[in-house]
């Protein structure tokens, strides 16, 4: 699979970006795509450890709020990615596609916190520098993240009481929640344009 692929079933998938409630908070992540001769690498953080960060420690993709000096979610992906890890999306990468907004579980203000995620296809190696935010930047095969052999499903004990999950070990590191369902809407946008990763 190649990321030209890639960017021709997110445009054939694509029906605009879904509308965000005012009322609700919103985010953006930064999917960033790799050419690898496996397939494409996906780069993935692993948040720093912080008592008042609700996804502290786990692993995800860059990004985070909106901010009001944002134009829009994209803007806020990019911002964030250069925040985060020193990539430059605009200089480094471009724009693939975008995938529809989640809703996190967690609520912000009014209304609950929704998540839009924009895939980039990276250009040359720039370095990756993460922050006081991020303990280390990876990247991670999408092969093996497609492959269904490679996720487990476990017990996580929330506020509501227990519930059943899935997730992804890659190298010591687990791969869940949020970025998972993300991670799912690529793929079944890959699937639904015949590709298989």
């Amino acid at each position: 699979m190649t990321i030209a692929a890639i960017r021709a079933a997110l445009a054939r998938h694509a029906t605009g970006p879904a509308p965000v409630p005012a009322r609700d908070r919103a985010a953006a992540v930064a999917a960033v795509l790799r050419s690898a001769p496996s397939g494409p690498d996906v780069l993935f953080i692993r948040r720093a450890e912080h008592p008042e960060d609700p996804w502290s420690g786990d692993m995800g993709w860059p990004g985070g709020h909106v901010d009001p000096g944002d134009g829009d979610p994209l803007a806020a992906a990019v911002r964030e990615t250069r925040e985060e890890v020193a990539l430059d999306l605009e200089r480094d990468a471009s724009f693939v596609g975008a995938l529809p907004p989640v809703r996190t579980h967690l609520k912000r203000g009014e209304g609950p916190l929704w998540v839009s995620p924009f895939v980039f296809e990276l250009a040359g190696a720039p370095a990756l520098v993460p922050n006081h935010e991020v303990q280390e930047a990876l990247w991670v095969p999408l092969p093996f993240l497609a492959d269904p052999a490679n996720r487990e499903r476990f017990v996580w004990n929330g506020r509501g009481g227990p519930v059943e999950l899935a997730r992804v070990r890659y190298q010591g590191r687990v791969i869940w929640g949020l970025t998972l369902r993300m991670l799912d809407d690529l793929l079944d946008v890959l699937a639904e344009g015949g590709l298989d990763p």
